[in-house]
């Protein structure tokens, strides 16, 4: 996940820190969301394979289903609906066999990578992207894409917060 902060120029890949007190708004927005994308990667890494595939809830939710359903939402949002390129992704696809955690968080920092591409040429926060994602409502404003995806990701991180603590204990970004 692409994060541009000064203040973690010398952290390690993969240790991402929340944004300074006094950062513009678009930093500010972006750090959150680099910061909850980071989290969420962590969890899945590391976590034996056949519990991270399994589902830790009744709904069905695994820590590897969170990624995927992660990596379809930021391409949806931003480069599908925000800049109108592609086709739309299947958010809730499955977790297939061939699909490790590292082939599924690889995925999804390069779907943050690309979404930060797409944020980073938006000439403003307020400018509305090409097409909604959800029906019946208008193509939505940078700015609350990238307040809808803060709230979205830290749901699932606080998932995968539980669900990686049910599968070996592990606690803490």
């Amino acid at each position: 996940m692409t994060n541009t902060r000064t203040d973690d120029a010398n952290r390690p890949a993969g240790d991402i820190a929340p944004p300074s007190g006094n950062d513009d708004e678009r930093t500010t927005l972006v750090g959150f969301l680099d910061y909850l994308r980071d989290a969420v990667a962590r969890k899945a890494l590391g976590a034996p394979d056949a519990e991270a595939r399994a589902a830790g809830a009744p709904s069905g939710t695994s820590l590897l289903g969170l990624v995927k359903h992660l990596t379809g939402v930021e391409l949806n949002w931003f480069v599908w609906g925000y800049a109108g390129e592609g086709d739309p992704a299947d958010h809730n696809a499955p977790v297939t066999a061939d699909e490790s955690a590292e082939t599924l968080v690889a995925a999804y920092r390069a779907a943050a990578a690309r979404a930060n591409e797409v944020i980073a040429k938006s000439p403003d926060l307020d400018t509305p992207g090409i097409r909604s994602v959800r029906p019946g409502m208008a193509p939505a404003s940078l700015r609350w894409i990238l307040v809808h995806m803060i709230e979205e990701t830290a749901r699932h991180a606080g998932h995968a917060d539980i669900l990686r603590e049910q599968i070996d204990g592990t606690t803490g970004r």
